[in-house]
């Protein structure tokens, strides 16, 4: 199983993008905090979540 990880992500759209990845591959993702944006931001939201 490969695992993904973000270190401090700092653009939602990316980040929303790269969940929905894993979600649909069934790859591994670890988020390393800080991020530079808040879980309910609506451009994290808008990416597909």
């Amino acid at each position: 199983m490969l695992n993904i990880v973000l270190y401090e992500p700092e653009i939602p759209p990316n980040t929303g993008n790269i969940i929905r990845l894993c979600a649909n591959t069934g790859f591994r993702l670890h988020i390393i905090e800080p991020m530079g944006f808040a879980w309910d931001d609506k451009r994290l939201r808008r990416a597909g979540l």
